[in-house]
């Protein structure tokens, strides 16, 4: 419903890391058949931080980039998907602001699809969780997040097969773990030096779905301030 049950400063902005792809995932499930093959550019191999190892010049779905990015929080994936979409990494973005700016997230600005920090490009748990709980209504968003692992398949440029598992613990780790959550339907990691630990997660039970939303800062970046709004 969008109703704030319990928050700590859900209103302070903070970086936000990879939880910026849920943003980066909704766009590409609202305006895309993801069953659209696409060609990796050479623009998209070798990014710093996570990855999926994309190799210039495999041909991929948009789900499998997909899942790359959801899963394993792929900045190789974001950046193709972004040249793919709109040709640049900063038109990408926004295109993410603008999503940002209907939904009502008036704290928050992108700007870029991975979630590698930038200057002013912030958000707040409030934001976020409005922006999972639209998300969770799109059937491809819900089933990609919920997903334990994915396996993308060999390809003529690629030899072997690419086994993603979520980086999301409360769905991924054995149910003998004590991160597994049973009721986990979904969710977002993200870690960053500036951002610090990050996670946007969704649990269902009885019917009733919830969010929690987290953002915890590990260093002192100065007090952030709310975003100059979009022009």
């Amino acid at each position: 419903t969008g109703r704030l049950l319990f928050g700590v400063n859900p209103d302070r902005c903070l970086p936000m890391a990879s939880t910026t792809k849920i943003m980066t995932a909704l766009i590409v499930c609202e305006q895309c058949n993801v069953l659209d093959r696409m060609r990796i550019p050479k623009e998209a191999v070798g990014i710093e931080g996570s990855s999926m190892y994309l190799k210039e010049g495999e041909v991929l779905t948009l789900q499998e980039l997909l899942y790359g990015l959801m899963l394993v929080s792929a900045n190789d994936a974001a950046l193709a998907i972004a040249c793919h979409l709109a040709g640049s990494a900063e038109d990408f973005a926004a295109l993410m602001n603008g999503k940002a700016a209907a939904l009502g997230m008036e704290d928050t600005r992108f700007a870029a699809p991975s979630g590698v920090y930038r200057s002013g490009y912030t958000s707040t748990a409030h934001d976020m969780a409005r922006l999972m709980a639209y998300a969770m209504r799109n059937g491809t968003f819900r089933q990609i997040v919920s997903a334990a692992e994915y396996t993308v398949p060999a390809n003529g440029v690629r030899r072997h097969e690419l086994h993603l598992v979520n980086s999301n613990r409360l769905i991924s780790d054995p149910e003998t773990s004590s991160y597994y959550y049973e009721y986990a339907i979904g969710g977002k990691t993200g870690t960053t030096t500036v951002g610090g630990k990050c996670l946007v997660a969704v649990a269902e039970r009885d019917g009733a779905v919830l969010i929690a939303s987290l953002m915890l800062s590990l260093i002192h970046i100065s007090e952030p301030t709310r975003p100059e709004p979009i022009s």
